[in-house]
């Protein structure tokens, strides 16, 4: 669990409420059943036309990925594609076929089978490639789900607010239906433009930063399996890879002084 997410969840609203409470208002204020209905209802019917099924399962499973993120050590990735080519350099590419079983990443799995099989190198580029691209574009199809609730969200916010100011106005001769009318009118907006800002938004970034360390890592292992099939020596892929790593060649300076 990802204590920074959860903090970030909780903090926007904390503080909107403390700012409310110091200025005299209280949190049964904000509580708008008709203004929930209409932001929340009409952004969730506008999210689900614009997406397919599959993309909204997809995007629901990704919220787990925000809270809990997937963890991406490029260190020990590095060292456990120097061990398969290690264990290639002596044995040949062949031995890779039962050592793939053994890899902690899909991805690389694939890759040494692939290369064990003897593959063209071009192909294996263009195979690992092609995964890459598929996880890319399932990520972040789904990703943009948040985006779009985000997007949608404050213009529905203007339509509870327009709802609500219409049942004001038509509302005039009696004044017991004015005030909720106006609180339907300024709550919705609020509903949606904190859904937007507090919530969705912040979410697609998250899922963004997330995935970059992800791919990253992906970018990685592809380099890694066509530096195993060239037959590279195992010092000469750990600095390759190792470049993958901000500050890396800065570290082994600091470490050589």
């Amino acid at each position: 669990m990802d204590i920074f997410a959860i903090i970030g969840m909780v903090l926007g609203v904390g503080f909107i409420l403390t700012g409310q409470a110091m200025e005299g208002g209280n949190i049964g204020q904000l509580l708008q059943i008709t203004a929930a209905f209409i932001v929340l209802g009409g952004t969730s019917g506008a999210v689900f036309l614009s997406f397919p099924p599959e993309v909204l399962k997809d995007a629901v499973g990704l919220f787990k990925d925000v809270l809990m993120p997937p963890k991406v050590d490029l260190d020990a990735l590095i060292s456990e594609i120097v061990a398969f080519a290690t264990k290639a350099r002596k044995e040949g590419a062949i031995a890779l076929e039962k050592e793939a079983v053994n890899a902690s990443d899909p991805l690389l799995r694939f890759g040494l089978e692939i290369v064990a099989d003897g593959t063209d190198p071009t192909l294996v580029r263009a195979m690992l490639e092609n995964q890459l691209e598929q996880l890319e574009g399932k990520v972040m199809g789904a990703a943009k789900v948040y985006e779009a609730f985000g997007g949608f969200s404050p213009t529905l916010g203007i339509i509870g607010a327009v709802m609500g100011l219409i049942q004001v106005m038509q509302n005039l001769s009696d004044p017991s239906k004015l005030g909720e009318g106006i609180a339907v009118a300024f709550v919705a907006t609020i509903y949606g433009l904190m859904a937007a800002n507090l919530y969705m938004l912040p979410c697609f970034n998250r899922i963004k930063n997330i995935y970059g360390k992800v791919f990253l890592s992906k970018n990685v292992i592809i380099e890694g399996v066509l530096a195993i099939q060239a037959g590279e020596s195992p010092t000469l892929i750990s600095r390759k890879l190792g470049s993958f790593i901000l500050g890396a060649s800065l570290s082994k300076e600091e470490k050589a002084q």
